[in-house]
């Protein structure tokens, strides 16, 4: 038996208005100045990370409508075996994507948080962070409510 069979879920921009703007404008000034294709790259490893599929839906179909390929989109979730798909910068955004996500396994080392320091500016760098931070939460708001993939 699944979630979604035993149990109706509350919509979360409903019951907590508030808290869902407060988010989305996190989330928008997250994204400023970030290249867009960046941006859906680590909003879909994230939700992979996270087992999240109503995130992982939207994010990839927003890539594809951003004009991502579907080679790159297919490689994601083995970035770091399919290095020449993806460039440095992107490695480097995917790799402290991974740590930060799964930030109880081993912290951010200090290695992933240089390299990604080394093509980020403190300001991008910062912004990059707040995304991944954003993303998380957006993940773990779609589980906890039981969001649908491919539902409004």
């Amino acid at each position: 038996m699944t979630h979604t069979d035993t149990v109706s879920r509350l919509d979360f921009a409903q019951a907590a208005p508030r808290a869902f703007k407060a988010l989305i404008g996190f989330d928008a000034a997250a994204r400023e100045g970030l290249d867009p294709a960046l941006v859906e790259l680590v909003q879909i490893r994230s939700s992979q990370l996270n087992g999240c599929a109503y995130c992982l839906h939207m994010h990839t179909r927003d890539a594809r409508k951003a004009g991502e390929s579907e080679e790159r989109l297919h490689m994601v979730a083995v970035w770091k075996d399919a290095a020449h798909f993806f460039s440095e910068r992107e490695r480097a955004a995917l790799a402290l994507t991974e740590a930060v996500t799964l930030v109880a396994a081993s912290g951010v080392p200090d290695d992933v948080y240089a390299r990604a320091a080394a093509h980020f500016p403190q300001e991008e760098l910062a912004r990059l962070l707040a995304l991944i931070l954003t993303i998380n939460t957006w993940n773990r708001i779609a589980i906890s409510t039981a969001r649908i993939p491919g539902a409004a």
